[in-house]
């Protein structure tokens, strides 16, 4: 039997992290039970964040070390929600990290998973603690960490913070107000502002009409592979979907029979069992989105519309497609994985576009951007060219509170100068 030390390591090497950890999930699973409810929902979350970091490996395992012993400490040390941490609070973690426990400090640098040869299956290693400390002469010293290592710490907890705050997990980045002072305050080259953030956050419209090209292009060359994309972003657009949302995870398969008629209106939504913190909810479905949903069902061989409680699978993997828990099953979901490829090989198709038709910097800007982008995009349009009352944008973005959705209510810095051109100083004259 594997004897589980103090802190486990939550986070396996990039081509493991999607295939999930039953040790780890265990873990998470006693967690979310006996001290933090949301500690498994805001773990999805942090895979998702670490997934985005493909592309560069030692940013990889940096930052899931970093969050790994962030994570250990506000679950099992403070048993708090990462949403409750305060400045204040986040002083105590630097704190922490400063004089760790002794059990939680090793001196030699081990893999966080093993192979157990005997379960054919990849463990937490016993042997891995979060702080590493020195040897000199083969004598262990006193550990220590310095101000610049604390810094890169809060650096990452900030970026941590503010996908979060892009997930709508939270409001508040407490990492980047400790920064903003204290003596961790970073300099000004590496500051952000919030204008910035705002333009990175969702397409341009002329972006996402790359976007939307891109995905009717692929659509008409090669329909039997990329008729699902075309409707995938469009259902995530329409309906200000996360990702997960319309991705096959353990205990959800998305079906068509969410999409559902109210018998008395003849209106049509598409209903949501279970949306971030578990709340449910059915959005509007617009006359343009039935369309797609029609020409979609066309090209699957079904009938127009759904019938009620209609079990179809929403994305069903193509024949070809052996990968991923539910690969052997004919009609099974694609997970978050697959779904994600899908639209970030679409993201790089639209970025293709746009650079040939000379628009360099915004096929640039395309690639930075994230599926999550396509709610924004969504959200944004809707109230900003749409024209959608803020409360049935937020009823449909699932958004607690309408000061959040009125965050998207916002106009471009060309627009703003422009209203602003000629404006008088004096309106009598």
């Amino acid at each position: 039997m594997l004897t589980l030390p103090p802190a486990i390591p939550l986070f396996d090497s990039i081509q493991y992290l999607e295939d999930g950890n039953a040790i780890v999930n265990q873990h998470l699973a006693e967690v979310t039970l006996s001290a933090v409810s949301d500690a498994g929902f805001v773990y999805e979350y942090a895979v998702d964040w670490l997934l985005e970091q493909r592309h560069s490996e030692n940013n990889y395992k940096t930052y899931r070390s970093e969050l790994t012993s962030f994570l250990h400490w506000a679950y099992t040390v403070e048993q708090i929600s990462l949403s409750v941490v305060t400045r204040r609070v986040l002083s105590k973690y630097l704190d922490y990290c400063s004089k760790p426990p002794l059990e939680l400090i090793a001196y030699r640098n081990v893999a966080q998973f093993v192979v157990d040869k005997q379960l054919k299956e990849r463990l937490p290693n016993p042997q891995w603690r979060p702080f590493l400390g020195k040897k000199i002469e083969g004598i262990e010293q006193p550990y220590q960490i310095s101000d610049k290592a604390l810094k890169t710490k809060l650096a990452i907890l900030s970026s941590f913070y503010a996908y979060l705050i892009n997930e709508e997990y939270t409001e508040r980045n407490p990492a980047m107000a400790l920064m903003k002072n204290s003596r961790f305050k970073a300099s000004s080259q590496h500051t952000i502002s919030g204008e910035d953030l705002e333009d990175i956050k969702s397409f341009s419209d002329l972006q996402w009409s790359y976007v939307m090209s891109a995905a009717n292009q692929l659509a008409k060359q090669t329909p039997e592979e990329n008729e699902r994309i075309l409707f995938l972003v469009s259902l995530m657009y329409s309906c200000y979907l996360r990702i997960s949302e319309v991705a096959a995870r353990p205990g959800f398969s998305p079906i068509m029979g969410q999409f559902k008629r109210d018998t008395k209106t003849s209106v049509w939504g598409f209903y949501i069992p279970r949306s971030k913190g578990g709340k449910k909810r059915t959005v509007a479905v617009s006359k343009q989105l039935l369309d797609a949903l029609q020409r979609y069902r066309r090209f699957l061989q079904l009938t127009p519309l759904p019938t009620p409680n209609e079990k179809t699978p929403l994305f069903v993997r193509h024949r070809a497609a052996g990968r991923g828990r539910d690969s052997g099953l004919l009609n099974a979901n694609l997970g978050i994985r697959q779904l994600r490829e899908q639209i970030y090989m679409l993201i790089e198709h639209a970025a293709k576009l746009a650079e040939a038709d000379g628009f360099k910097q915004d096929a640039n800007e395309i690639r930075q951007l994230t599926p999550h982008s396509i709610r924004h995009t969504g959200i944004s349009h809707d109230i900003n060219l749409v024209g959608r009352p803020l409360s049935h944008v937020q009823a449909d973005a699932g958004h607690d509170s309408i000061d959040t959705t009125s965050q998207y209510l916002h106009t471009s810095r060309v627009e703003r100068h422009q209203s602003a051109e000629h404006k008088p100083l004096d309106h009598l004259k």
